[in-house]
């Protein structure tokens, strides 16, 4: 009588190895293929199994286990790939209500809002003080702000020299905290204009006035 060694120990013999790998991005089709031959190579090991030395629980279950491990996968691939589309097409209605609007970011620029150069800042804790240097195109100190104490959470500063500047828009600032003698974390954040929304690919991005393309992500808060 002839006899088949059994493969469970090495993987589940025929099929794909991007079906063996966790990740794939085969379809459903060739997952349900490979589940199907799968099962005519373990009925076949059966058959000629030898006698003698029969194929055991253990190697039946592994190997029963390794093709319910593919057919999973693939049916989790698929299902975040659905919950991803739905996900997009949600964020791309929110961010087309979004076209014309202001909407903050993290940005070392000054706007330039009814006629004042204004500037922002994200505080992770209270401040004893707090210090804006505004910078020219160049990166040369032009002026600087001693904003005092500030609570933790966003805020806004203006640059008084700035109303009087047609380009104000075009100075950058950096900002620095301290409580005590301890620097403390902030964050510039600057302002910009919803042009459009681009909802190609798999995620959504906008299209800003002055920063160009960035993630929807990115957005910090709607002014």
């Amino acid at each position: 009588m002839s006899t088949v060694t059994s493969s469970a120990t090495t993987g589940i013999a025929g099929l794909p190895s991007s079906l063996t790998k966790p990740g794939s991005a085969a379809t459903a089709t060739t997952a349900q293929e490979a589940s199907d031959r799968f099962l005519k190579l373990l009925v076949t090991q059966l058959q000629n199994q030898d006698p003698m030395n029969p194929m055991d629980n253990a190697q039946m279950t592994s190997q029963m286990a390794q093709i319910s491990t593919v057919s999973g996968i693939e049916k989790l691939n698929l299902t975040v790939e659905g919950l991803n589309t739905q996900f997009v097409q949600m964020q791309a209605l929110q961010g087309a209500s979004l076209v014309g609007k202001d909407v903050i970011l993290k940005g070392d620029m000054l706007s330039k809002i009814n006629g004042d150069a204004v500037g922002t800042s994200q505080l992770d804790s209270a401040a004893d003080r707090v210090k804006v240097e505004v910078l020219n195109a160049a990166g040369q100190l032009v002026d600087t702000l001693n904003l005092g104490a500030q609570t933790s959470g966003r805020h806004d500063f203006e640059w008084p020299a700035g109303a009087v500047r047609d380009d104000a828009a075009s100075f950058r600032f950096r900002v620095s905290a301290n409580s005590g003698a301890t620097a403390l974390a902030v964050t510039p954040l600057m302002r910009d204009k919803v042009d459009a929304v681009n909802t190609s690919g798999k995620s959504l991005t906008l299209e800003l006035e002055r920063s160009g393309h960035v993630a929807y992500s990115a957005i910090t808060a709607i002014d």
